[in-house]
């Protein structure tokens, strides 16, 4: 939109930081559970307006990097009901007619079906609710492509660079970092998890731990996988597993900026791993990790001026792979309007 424009991204961490490098990888659109509730909370023009939003998000991110630089799959993604949800399963049943109905136009087809549990997981319900549009994709992979394409774009990127503050004046706007400051003519705000830092909106930070394991072995499940209202996801990273969440646990305690695991939700993550997803199956693992999710009362992501030339973007729910470019566009079109 702005091909003459002079574009610096300020990235506080040696690397890119937040949940940027640090997510689970899920190309979704929310699980069934989620728009059920979401259908009874909001109603069913904002559940549309949502999940619209994603999968056209997901879209712009895969034609903006290409399928395979980030190593795009689409094997599908299944909620898994634990046996003492058998009353939200049910609701979700009730829903599911309704919901297939309102999104069918999104998708070109019924986006949620039934199936029975193939995977061989223990102490659930003995069928998922699934999707065959969601995937999931290389993080680390779309990081590269997307920093590779930036720099082809004539786009500087400065690591280890934390903004401190800033003051809007007549004619631009002052940043000020720790060892230096730059006036700019417009500013952009892209911290999502950590927006209150920098910003009043009312951006809650969300922690979020995740663990890999080492290879395994003939590993059979495949796909994406959400389960207990999506407070836990899981999924193969070609013969590894992933496994993430658990925040319910401690939300108080999960509600901070800072990176970190704790027991309590790790030791929640291993009995998932050991007694549910893997029974009776030996699994060691490779590593364990945090990132910062930008939550709040609302799931619609923050856009909007906070000035004439300050603007923003932020709270994207936990769904920054889905929205995370359809903001940045919409970030863009702003400064469009503002002109």
């Amino acid at each position: 939109m702005h091909p003459t424009a002079r574009i610096l991204v300020l990235e506080r961490g040696a690397l890119p930081r937040g949940a940027s490098t640090k997510n689970a990888g899920f190309s979704c659109f929310g699980s069934i559970s989620e728009l059920s509730s979401d259908l009874s909370l909001y109603g069913p023009e904002a559940v549309v307006d949502l999940v619209q939003r994603r999968y056209r998000g997901v879209a712009l991110l895969r034609s903006l990097l290409g399928p395979k630089a980030m190593d795009y799959q689409r094997h599908g993604g299944h909620e898994v009901f634990l046996q003492r949800d058998q009353s939200m399963f049910e609701q979700c049943l009730t829903d599911l007619p309704r919901i297939n109905e309102l999104l069918t136009p999104v998708f070109g087809s019924a986006p949620f079906r039934l199936k029975k549990n193939s995977f061989g997981f223990q102490g659930v319900l003995p069928q998922y609710i699934s999707s065959p549009f969601e995937g999931q994709i290389d993080t680390g992979a779309m990081m590269s492509r997307l920093l590779a394409l930036v720099r082809k774009k004539g786009i500087e990127v400065l690591y280890g660079m934390e903004v401190l503050g800033y003051e809007e004046a007549p004619f631009g706007v002052e940043v000020a970092l720790a060892e230096c400051s730059f006036t700019t003519g417009y500013l952009f705000i892209a911290t999502n998890g950590f927006g209150q830092q920098l910003t009043p909106e009312e951006v809650l930070p969300a922690r979020a731990q995740v663990l890999i394991t080492q290879p395994i072995p003939g590993l059979h499940i495949q796909g994406v996988f959400h389960l207990d209202q999506g407070y836990y996801y899981f999924r193969n990273v070609g013969q590894r597993l992933l496994l993430g969440g658990g925040r319910n646990l401690d939300i108080a305690g999960e509600t901070t900026t800072q990176f970190g695991l704790t027991d309590l939700i790790q030791d929640r993550l291993m009995y998932l791993l050991r007694e549910v997803i893997l029974p009776d199956q030996e699994v060691d693992i490779d590593q364990r990790w945090s990132g910062i999710m930008g939550m709040g009362p609302s799931k619609t992501p923050i856009v909007k001026h906070l000035s004439k030339r300050v603007f923003c973007g932020l709270r994207l729910g936990g769904m920054g792979v889905a929205i995370g470019s359809k903001v940045g566009q919409e970030l863009a079109q702003l400064l469009n309007n503002n002109d």
